[in-house]
């Protein structure tokens, strides 16, 4: 561990496709979804334990979340959430904590890394990405992390990357998420990893990355010098999201940058995407049952249940459903149809925003 690495945790979003249980006011990163006693933040920030010193996680979230984190990460001090007083995707987000970290150590090596993905294989997690840090620290590159893809999966982005010998692999091209054919491709051809939307690199190459690719938000984020760390860096953020475009860091900077690298790696990861992909991650019963609940089960096969303890829930007779409930909403779907939530979650605010 070295006191120039530091992490910045992404925990802003509100993950509505894992609805009910995912709601506006209390997203999927502040719950314990996996039943270990900690939530996925809480999760996500003892994956760098061993990674870098607590003083240097800086988590970026809502402005309405910034309690919760607080309540969740008690080691952090209110300097360390930063709080983005709009939703403007990853670019500016990172923007935001990069150049603020840049500002308290120029010498900076930094991980990026999503609040709401599930790493089964923490030590393997940690290997690579000691690996990518000494990369990183080595020149002007931007390093990547890319996992090993067990089937041809549609909802993900790929990366392509040369054939080269060692772990730190030069990146040929990102793909955007493909068809089924298209993925089958990807698969038998060796060449891609899913882009596991993890990054690392220096404070000095990003802001050079930034500078060069996307000169507007180098713009914006280089005139907060003097307001970082200071009492005027709120009022700088709220004035500066305004200027901000909603763009993703993968749009922004990586599909743009030609000193892209990846590390390849096999490590038990999920972007926890969807009830679907919690149900392929969860410990099952004989029958093929994800159970998280006080439950009675009758003729029940291939299913995923998540209900209060509070509450004794008895089922018969479901194959394949999502069986979901949290506060005042309860959602009974077929597993192969769990796209529909979104539409669920629209027609649900309609009816009252309580419900969402």
């Amino acid at each position: 561990m070295t006191n120039n690495n530091y992490v910045i945790i992404m925990a802003g979003g509100v993950g509505t496709r894992f609805w009910p249980f995912s709601r506006i006011t209390n997203p999927k990163q502040f719950h314990d979804v996996l039943g270990t006693g900690r939530t996925l933040l809480q999760q996500t920030a003892d994956r760098f334990e061993g990674i870098c010193p607590h003083e240097n996680i800086y988590v970026v979230t809502s402005e309405d979340y910034v309690d919760l984190v607080l309540e969740q990460l008690p080691f952090l001090r209110k300097e360390q959430v930063l709080a983005e007083p709009i939703r403007r995707n990853t670019a500016p987000c990172v923007a935001y904590a990069s150049y603020k970290i840049a500002k308290a150590n120029p010498d900076a090596n930094i991980v990026v890394a999503p609040a709401d993905h599930i790493i089964l294989k923490e030590k393997a997690f940690e290997s690579k990405i000691v690996t990518a840090l000494e990369a990183s620290a080595k020149g002007d590159v931007l390093v990547t992390l890319g996992i090993s893809p067990t089937r041809p999966d549609t909802g993900y982005g790929y990366i392509q990357y040369t054939q080269n010998e060692g772990e730190v692999k030069k990146v040929k091209s990102f793909r955007e998420k493909p068809n089924l054919a298209l993925a089958q491709e990807f698969l038998s051809s060796g060449e891609y990893v899913w882009n596991a939307g993890i990054f690392i690199w220096t404070a000095k190459s990003i802001c050079q990355a930034f500078q060069k690719h996307s000169p507007r938000l180098h713009e914006i984020f280089e005139a907060g010098n003097d307001a970082y760390f200071t009492e005027q860096e709120e009022h700088f953020v709220h004035n500066a999201y305004q200027s901000c475009e909603s763009i993703s860091i993968d749009y922004a900077i990586m599909e743009k940058s030609d000193n892209v690298h990846v590390v390849l790696g096999d490590i038990g990861w999920s972007d926890l995407g969807t009830w679907k992909s919690l149900y392929e991650v969860s410990e099952k019963d004989d029958l093929g049952n994800v159970i998280d609940g006080n439950t009675m089960l009758y003729d029940v096969k291939d299913s995923i249940i998540k209900t209060p303890q509070g509450k004794l829930v008895v089922i018969k007779g479901l194959e394949n459903f999502i069986v979901a409930e949290y506060d005042n909403v309860l959602m009974i779907c077929p597993k192969d149809q769990e796209q529909k939530v979104k539409d669920f979650v629209a027609d649900a605010g309609e009816k009252d925003s309580c419900f969402i």
